[in-house]
């Protein structure tokens, strides 16, 4: 089969297009046809050797939707339509950027009856299911909040804007450019506020009360920022590392953390494990929204499986602006 292989970090030209074997599924996991697959930050800090030295071939990619070719237990059959993500993919197993792939049975959902397009479904998975498993046990049965997305211009963070607007929640969007402004009123925010590294004021006078849940993207570099914003009992759940190392120099409990106020890390690696098993996972419900029309669509792109490289060079070069796809 086709795959991507990198064999050394650098630029997005040390991703070679190479043919290596298919890989098998073993009792615990299946074979997937890949028919398109979402690009993601975290796999061009992979090829860079930002997460982790390259000491043996690499197949990035850490999601795809396609066909299942074979499960040893019968769980899916032949021909089911699937989305996979994470459970080790460009770490411990070959990633998506390659024609098959071979996952843990666990980090497989079922699409079956899912009428969207190939491309529309490849939009879905990383960026949905990070957010549902951040926010999902804070917002997912409390309508009626108000959730602040610093960071929304991102594809996940305007998949957080998306999913908090569909869980009947008042969003509150961060952009650093009035540019975007509109693009984030358009997906469902209810007001944007343009982020200089320091808005909690700004926030305080959009919502006076305090913020219930902020989903932070940039990282570190905002966070404390970002907590000042909080109403007692608020929670920030940081997933991002858009503004640098995910490193407090200092954090002073009682000064830094207000009043009665939480902050939480979420890594999508837990996905697909007993702590967050993705047979819970809403997906083809938001396949099903986004094919009704009931929540907009985030695909920005779709390139060739020849065009992978150009669509890190976008991605690096902070042009993506939304979901960026690859359709073989």
């Amino acid at each position: 089969m086709r795959a991507y292989v990198i064999e050394q970090a650098g630029g997005p030209e040390v991703m070679t297009l190479q043919n290596i074997p298919s890989a098998a599924p073993q009792a615990d996991e299946v074979r997937i046809k890949v028919r398109a697959f979402g690009l993601n930050r975290a796999e061009t800090y992979r090829r860079a050797g930002k997460m982790g030295p390259i000491t043996a071939p690499v197949v990035p990619g850490i999601e795809a939707v396609g066909e299942i070719l074979n499960d040893p237990s019968g769980t899916f059959r032949p021909g089911q339509r699937v989305a996979t993500a994470m459970g080790g993919l460009q770490f411990t197993r070959n990633g998506s950027y390659a024609e098959e792939v071979t996952v843990l049975r666990s980090n497989v959902i079922n699409l079956e009856g899912v009428t969207l397009s190939w491309e529309e479904l490849a939009a879905l998975p990383e960026s949905y299911l990070t957010v549902w498993g951040a926010l999902g046990r804070l917002i997912d049965t409390t309508p009626g909040q108000t959730v602040l997305v610093r960071g929304a211009t991102s594809s996940v963070g305007q998949a957080a804007v998306v999913y908090a607007k569909a869980r009947g929640q008042r969003v509150i969007a961060t952009t650093r450019s009035t540019e975007n402004r509109a693009r984030l009123l358009q997906i469902g925010a209810d007001a944007v506020v343009i982020d200089s590294g320091e808005i909690a004021k700004q926030v305080r006078a959009v919502s006076p009360e305090g913020i219930d849940v902020v989903l932070e993207v940039v990282g570190a570099a905002t966070v404390l920022d970002s907590l000042r914003s909080l109403k007692p009992f608020g929670t920030v759940v940081v997933i991002g590392l858009l503004g640098g190392a995910p490193v407090l120099e200092n954090l002073h409990l009682m000064n830094d953390l207000p009043n009665a106020t939480r902050l939480a890390f979420f890594g999508s690696g837990l996905l697909g494990t007993p702590a967050l098993p993705l047979t819970d996972a809403p997906l083809k419900w938001i396949a099903e929204q986004v094919a009704s029309k009931a929540m907009p669509s985030l695909l920005v792109k779709t390139l060739t499986f020849d065009e992978l490289p150009e669509a890190h060079r976008l991605i690096e070069n902070n042009q993506a602006q939304g979901k960026l796809v690859v359709r073989l």
